[in-house]
């Protein structure tokens, strides 16, 4: 079995929201042990290593895409999200804006009924009618969660872990909500690096591969990811 479908069940199958129920771990996937107290300080370290390099690389750069943003559509240049931290601990993340101001506020105003119970239950939407001519720019290059650096040196996020998700994301979760919890969400992650828009929380996949870093999350995995997510940007992914 491989790393991308590890611990799954069967596929296709409709997950209600709150109704997941996680496999037990399973020993024979061909994965990485989780890592213990040394993984976990080393991994403080590169985090803050590696974002303070970045927070600093992209004061310019930065500077210009807020410029570009303001004139593109109205409205402030960061956007700031409440997202669920490690322990349940309650978070707000930045992002460099990619939407319409009112996005959040007003969905029905862009969106087909459709389009707005996708977005109602996975957060995203195909061809969002919300995103505006830089965000497309920002999302396909991932320029957009640049300012989530500072979330890192903070100790909100990591560079490497789950998507942070809402607090009603993380019913999705059903009995491994906890679990799931237990580990510091990042800025790239399994998720995002293997299925991402295949992989959803109504067939259950998306769970099983945010779990799936939770339960081996170590140095072998996150070299892997960090690979991968430089990568995927190249291709625009």
């Amino acid at each position: 079995m491989s790393e991308e479908k590890t611990e799954v069940t069967e596929k296709g199958a409709s997950v209600e929201a709150g109704a997941f129920v996680a496999p037990p771990p399973d020993p024979s996937v061909p994965a990485p042990r989780r890592g213990g107290a040394g993984y976990r300080f080393v991994k403080r370290a590169f985090d803050v290593a590696f974002s303070g390099v970045a927070c600093l690389a992209g004061l310019v750069p930065g500077a210009l895409l807020c410029l570009a943003i303001r004139l593109d559509s109205p409205g402030a240049p960061i956007f700031r999200q409440e997202r669920v931290g490690l322990g349940g601990r309650p978070i707000r993340i930045y992002k460099f804006r990619t939407m319409v101001a009112d996005a959040h506020e007003h969905p029905e105003r862009y969106m087909t009924p459709e389009q707005l119970a996708q977005w109602e239950r996975e957060q995203k939407v195909d061809d969002d009618p919300r995103v505006t001519r830089v965000g497309r720019f920002l999302r396909r290059t991932s320029l957009d969660e640049v300012p989530q650096f500072l979330n890192v040196l903070r100790g909100d996020l990591s560079v490497i872990g789950p998507r942070p998700v809402t607090e009603a994301e993380t019913r999705e979760f059903g009995d491994a909500r906890g679990e799931f919890l237990s580990v510091r969400p990042g800025i790239t992650g399994w998720w995002q690096v293997t299925a991402r828009n295949d992989a959803t929380w109504e067939t259950g996949e998306r769970q099983l591969l945010e779990l799936f870093y939770v339960r081996h999350a170590s140095l072998a995995l996150d070299a892997r990811v960090f690979v991968r997510t430089f990568r995927a940007m190249g291709r625009g992914r």
